[in-house]
């Protein structure tokens, strides 16, 4: 069982070249979370599941803050899944860059990975 969001599509501040945080970009985002949402399919309440509403606005929080690489930005976000909803067993997800700085045509250049909660690790602080 999943809850999904497909072709989210933020503008954010993401990429290694200092043009590309500081004029911005359109990204699309595909968003998988497994849970168990049986409850809801027997009670139609939304208790029962993780609102994708809720799961919009951790991933348009964590959209907003600048990286360099989209691979820190995604494990970012299935970190802050992870934390925020109990109930999430993994986060499946694939971030793209519309026309990347690659000097060729290409509608998206981007990352895709996964995480479990048992994988679940926070940086050491320094």
């Amino acid at each position: 069982m999943q809850v999904l969001l497909r072709n989210l599509r933020l503008f954010a501040h993401h990429g290694v070249l200092p043009q590309e945080q500081a004029v911005g970009a359109y990204f699309m985002l595909n968003l998988a979370i497994d849970t168990d949402f049986s409850q809801a399919m027997n009670t139609d309440e939304l208790t029962g599941t993780i609102s994708y509403a809720e799961v919009f606005e951790v991933v348009k929080a964590e959209m907003s803050i600048p990286s360099k690489l989209l691979e820190h930005v995604a494990c970012r976000i299935c970190r802050a899944l992870l934390s925020r909803f109990p109930a999430a067993d993994a986060v499946h997800i694939e971030i793209l860059k519309e026309n990347p700085p690659i000097g060729a045509d290409c509608t998206g250049a981007g990352i895709q990975m996964s995480m479990r909660r048992n994988d679940l690790i926070f940086p050491e602080s320094h």
